[in-house]
């Protein structure tokens, strides 16, 4: 699918074009040693619990971050969380090919996944301030596609270059991905990814008016049910997906990369597709459409006779998710002010990734009682759930605005300088 005009308007602008090559160099090594962590923790240990436990820990902290730490997003300088973070996640990769056991993997995941927790929250609260707001859906799309362009490339890579030198050369690239990104961010002014930032009322009471901005809203409502329900299902297939590949489909590391990629696949064309689609169609159809396509996807997968075929399933299931995201990232957006978007944002977020780790656990105790292909079948009945919620909830409101979703905004903000 080649990109037009319109779609690629949003590079023109300096401050997202760094951000966008900023994206693309972390995604990439991020996917890629992604499933190096998987499967060195899968080899160390040969346990579902464990594999699920190095997932949850890259995510755990997302939900520390949006349910304690939110406020922080609007109160600190939002480019100066992201190059920490960055900073953070090379010592991380640095140190991983010296971790002497699974535990060691699985705590280092654990500080990269707090540094991710501030990262990706401040990238998405600063993209409508670089963009002018009509050119917001082709912003996310171009976003979401480099990631999932990267989610496409890096996993089967990672499979193939885990499984012939292992996976401390995963980590390695990786580590290298994030001080491309550093130098990047360092290039984009400060007032760009944030117009102003808010006074405190007490760390508190800062948190509570992001839960509050949240609820209020009709668009972030539609998100934390539709995509919750959805989130859930797919953290059952994320501890399962390595035991269809491996033991199932008897595909070895290749083929888990495979089907990781082939969802990667789907997710690119999904993305790029998203703002010509939500034109047409506007954000319910999408919704709804979007997660029926995933939960159809999960289903053929499970049921699928060898693991070409599962990945032909994982890239339809993919298509459906790049949809999905878009809706997610445009109503969050759009659901609340700058001053709270922060926080609002981190705490939908949260949400959802607390439903991933349920789903996960869940997924992890009864894999070796049910099976693979019986988790990924009940996968796609939660997305059938999801969608008749995103398609009910979201049907009425097309293009909402923070003012439409009656968000008060915190007084006195403090303007952010270059």
């Amino acid at each position: 699918m080649r990109l037009s005009a319109s779609q690629l308007s949003p590079l023109r602008l300096a401050g997202f074009r760094n951000l966008f090559f900023a994206t693309l160099g972390s995604s990439a090594g991020t996917l890629l040693a992604a499933v190096a962590l998987a499967i060195d923790v899968k080899d160390r240990t040969n346990s579902g619990l464990w594999v699920g436990a190095v997932l949850v820990v890259e995510f755990l902290p997302t939900i520390v971050v949006g349910l304690l730490l939110g406020p922080l997003l609007d109160r600190l300088e939002r480019r100066s969380l992201m190059l920490a973070a960055d900073a953070l996640r090379v010592g991380v990769f640095i140190a991983l090919p010296f971790a002497g056991n699974a535990a060691t993997v699985v705590g280092l995941a654990l500080v990269a996944g707090l540094a991710t927790g501030f990262f990706r929250p401040a990238v998405y609260a600063g993209v409508p301030n670089l963009v002018p707001e009509e050119e917001l859906p082709q912003a996310n799309a171009l976003l979401q596609t480099v990631e999932n362009v990267s989610w496409t490339i890096g996993p089967v890579v990672g499979g193939l270059l885990t499984a012939a030198a292992g996976p401390s050369a995963a980590y390695g690239i990786n580590a290298a991905s994030f001080v491309v990104s550093i130098l990047l961010v360092v290039r984009i002014p400060p007032r760009l990814l944030q117009s102003e930032r808010a006074l405190s009322r007490g760390h508190w009471g800062d948190l509570a008016d992001g839960f509050r901005a949240a609820l209020r809203s009709r668009s972030m409502l539609a998100v934390l049910v539709a995509w919750g329900i959805a989130s859930l299902g797919a953290g059952i297939t994320s501890v399962s997906e390595i035991f269809l590949a491996k033991n199932t489909f008897s595909a070895g590391d290749f083929g888990y990369g495979l089907l990781y990629g082939a969802i990667g696949g789907g997710l690119v064309l999904g993305s790029l597709a998203s703002a010509a689609v939500l034109e047409k169609y506007g954000v319910a159809v999408v919704y709804g459409g979007s997660l029926a396509l995933m939960g159809a996807g999960y289903a053929a997968a499970g049921a699928s006779p060898n693991v070409w075929v599962a990945a032909g399933c994982c890239a339809v299931l993919g298509i459906g998710n790049g949809g999905a995201v878009a809706c997610n990232a445009l109503l969050v957006q759009r659901g609340t002010f700058d001053l709270l978007r922060g926080r609002a944002l981190t705490f939908v977020m949260s949400a959802t990734f607390l439903l991933v780790g349920v789903g996960e656990g869940l997924g992890g105790l009864v894999l070796h009682r049910v099976g693979a292909r019986w988790e990924w079948g009940a996968s796609g009945a939660a997305l059938a759930v999801a969608a008749v919620a995103g398609l009910t909830l979201s049907r009425s409101l097309g293009g909402e605005t923070a003012a439409e979703a009656e968000v008060v905004p915190d007084p006195a903000p403090v303007p952010v300088g270059n």
